[in-house]
């Protein structure tokens, strides 16, 4: 069942809105291989429009709620979505208006659904949506979910990349149920159990690994729209919740409040989206009551699915051998530069191949070419190694990317984001450490020689045309980067100008 504030869904009422879902995306038009968009919080609606449009054979475009105008739109238009659900109202934002106020002309703004709040330019409710499946036969509804098969796409959810904008990565069905049926396995979730989901559902982590698990093992789902620690403990306490997935971020703030709350329910839990340091899975089991507590390994090109750690391992262990052991189906291969295998235990990239490997980048035949070789092998882009027992260990990105409070950030991106702000002439960024967030971008800007410009001035323009976690945290103004003989940016040398002496 899903339980979100007072709404109280059974199993039951969940599978009659989504037959009635799939229903009023038929009769509106909504077609096999149309691409559907959402871009709204966790909620109960999110879940039942998404069940509908991939009932009528849609696939579903997640977007992110952090997102500004521009960003959003880049990837509505990037895949032509046909339709759109979305809100207004979620932390004061009106993401109708930031996309037309940037780009009007969008298809997907002819057929906007509302799932909470109200648009002035004639979008539907979700209630009149879903009344609109009147006009399409139950019969009908249930043949097209029938003729959806395993291996067609089931979404298109866009990952940060190296060269500034964002792919649409191509995942089936057949793929995300048989790896999240396992991992749930792996992860402990059982029938009965009471989840609660903080990891948002425009990422698999609170979509895949999250809601459809759960209806998958017979677990109650309990979304949550943001990370509100006082409402995670009072959940917890109110509701028995028993399994809780999360980054490090949302464990250390429990550790940090949870003295005198009554958290006895929690049993299996699982630290994601980063590297954990071994003294918090260490105070997680020692002032914390789960018997389970696992990581994992995945990337979005791999269902973000690879690997999962022992339930049973030691910190040290777990906290070393982080990525775990491969799901089923899974193969891994260290590989060199040359992409000759490597021995046991020596650093190397990780290659993945398996079900769980991407179609495709959308629409993008030329970047999927140079991720996935002839014979089916994902490029990750990630430094590791393997012991001969088949743990993973993951000790490094080959990519720029750097992940800030559980969310992958392209320093690329943040950089072409930044070149539209016309004090800027150069700019590089840099993920560095941060004890709260893990990593935070650190961004060198050279000015315009005629402009006045301060660090402030680049964070408060930043915070204005980009999504709160692609803020650079650390700005510093310099007179010019460090390049090398071929005008590429020495990324190391800032790296290490960071880091100090």
């Amino acid at each position: 069942m899903v339980v979100d504030g007072p709404t109280r869904l059974s199993f039951r009422a969940v599978g009659s809105l989504a037959l009635q879902a799939t229903q009023a995306a038929m009769a509106t038009g909504i077609r096999p291989g149309d691409r559907v968009a959402i871009w709204a919080p966790n909620s109960w609606e999110w879940i039942v429009a998404a069940l509908g449009a991939l009932g009528a054979g849609a696939w579903l475009v997640p977007v992110n709620t952090r997102f500004k105008g521009e960003e959003a739109a880049y990837v509505l238009d990037r895949v032509d979505a046909t339709a759109l659900f979305t809100v207004t109202g979620f932390l004061d934002t009106d993401y109708p208006e930031l996309l037309r106020a940037v780009s009007p002309g969008l298809r997907c703004l002819e057929r906007l659904v509302m799932l909470a709040g109200s648009d002035d330019d004639g979008a539907r409710a979700f209630d009149e949506f879903l009344d609109e499946g009147r006009r399409v036969g139950e019969s009908a509804a249930r043949s097209q979910i029938a003729a959806v098969r395993s291996d067609d796409v089931a979404d298109v959810i866009f990952t940060s990349g190296t060269t500034g904008h964002p792919k649409g990565v191509m995942l089936e069905h057949g793929a995300s149920i048989r790896g999240y049926d396992e991992w749930a396995r792996r992860f402990g979730l059982r029938e009965g159990d009471r989840y609660l989901i903080v990891n948002p559902f425009f990422h698999c982590f609170g979509y895949k690994a999250g809601w459809m698990a759960c209806l998958q093992q017979g677990a109650t789902a309990y979304p949550l729209a943001t990370l509100d620690v006082e409402r995670v403990l009072t959940l917890v306490e109110t509701e028995r919740i028993s399994a809780l997935p999360g980054p490090p971020t949302l464990f250390l703030a429990l550790l940090d409040a949870a003295s005198g709350r009554d958290l006895r329910s929690l049993r299996t839990g699982f630290v994601g989206a980063s590297t954990v340091a071994p003294e918090l899975l260490r105070r997680i089991r020692e002032d914390l009551p789960f018997e389970r507590l696992t990581t994992g390994y995945g990337l979005t090109e791999s269902t973000a699915l690879v690997s999962i750690t022992a339930a049973d391992g030691d910190a040290e262990r777990i906290a070393y051998w982080n990525g775990g052991y491969p799901l089923d189906g899974v193969e891994v291969a260290i590989v060199d530069d040359e992409g000759g295998a490597l021995p046991d235990e020596t650093p190397g990239e990780i290659m993945v191949r398996g079900f769980n490997v991407m179609c495709g980048y959308y629409n993008d035949p030329a970047a999927t070419a140079q991720a996935i070789t002839d014979d089916g092998w994902l490029h990750t882009g990630d430094i590791g190694m393997r012991r001969a027992t088949g743990e993973l260990r993951i000790s490094d990105r080959k990519k720029d990317i750097y992940i800030s409070g559980g969310f992958n950030v392209s320093p690329a991106e943040v950089e072409n984001l930044l070149l539209g702000f016309e004090a800027i002439a150069q700019v590089a960024v840099i993920g560095v450490p941060d004890a709260r967030l893990g990593e935070v971008g650190a961004a060198f800007v050279v000015a315009r020689p005629d402009a006045s410009l301060c660090a402030d001035d680049v964070r408060e323009w930043a915070r204005a045309h980009m999504a709160n976690f692609k803020v650079p945290r650390v700005v510093e103004l310099v007179d010019e980067l460090p390049l090398n003989s071929t005008g590429k940016v020495m990324k190391h040398v800032l790296r290490a100008r960071v880091a100090g002496p």
